[in-house]
């Protein structure tokens, strides 16, 4: 595949393969081959389903021109975004589970959106559905140890696509907010700030920060209400 020097989500889809593929042989993930391709399957299967409806042919689905214009719309980069976000963060015994968060994910793009913003983050909100609806769903934040070259991985490889996407500000605010706020609680508790650098280590909070917080998509346009936006969600987490 050619990689266009003007799409961001290459680059995100690039990224995101090679962590998910890190964490498999070096963290030991339980994550398992079925359970991914269940995942990633969905999400382009749900994707293809919406955009084809949408498009009005769905009364040709073995069209050729009803797969090349699937192809040149190029949501399935969106949808499988989407889908290696969940394979990172969301765990479940279960593949029905698996399925229920990235079908909602994806759906949700299509049913929850105005003026061309998708009202949340689609793999976020498969996350919060699975976990909301059922018993069987977990996220593991600490998956990915706290190592700091693993940390510095992330930092330079979100911060090339965040160059792309022009966001940056997003998840520096972020960052800088969710760390002065967790030294704040911990200096309160009588604890050392080593305990917040250790924290912001975590793997899954830069992948958070880095790749789907700043998705163009479901963030405010102008940079004031994206700083304010950035810095609620710190406040919430």
């Amino acid at each position: 595949m050619t990689i266009s020097h003007r799409d961001a989500r290459d680059y995100q889809i690039i990224f995101l393969c090679s962590f998910l593929s890190l964490g498999i042989m070096a963290r030991d993930w339980s994550l398992t081959p079925l359970a991914i391709a269940v995942i990633l399957a969905t999400t382009l299967v749900v994707q293809c389903l919406f955009t084809i409806n949408q498009q009005g042919n769905f009364g040709r689905w073995f069209s050729l021109h009803t797969w090349q214009s699937l192809w040149g719309h190029q949501g399935w980069k969106s949808a499988l975004i989407t889908g290696l976000g969940l394979c990172l963060l969301l765990r479940a015994n279960h593949l029905s589970t698996l399925i229920l968060a990235s079908s909602l994910a994806i759906a949700s793009k299509f049913l929850l959106q105005a003026w061309g913003k998708h009202w949340f983050n689609p793999a976020n909100f498969g996350i919060i559905a699975a976990l909301t609806l059922t018993g069987d769903a977990w996220v593991s934040p600490g998956q990915w140890g706290t190592t700091l070259w693993l940390g510095a991985m992330f930092l330079a490889a979100g911060g090339l696509v965040l160059g792309r996407v022009g966001r940056w500000d997003t998840s520096v605010m972020f960052l800088a907010v969710y760390a002065g706020l967790d030294l704040l609680r911990n200096a309160w508790l009588g604890w050392p700030p080593e305990v917040s650098f250790h924290h912001l280590e975590n793997g899954s909070l830069l992948v958070f920060a880095l790749f789907m917080l700043t998705d163009p998509r479901s963030i405010p346009n102008g940079r004031p209400a994206r700083l304010i936006w950035a810095t609620a969600i710190a406040w919430s987490v």
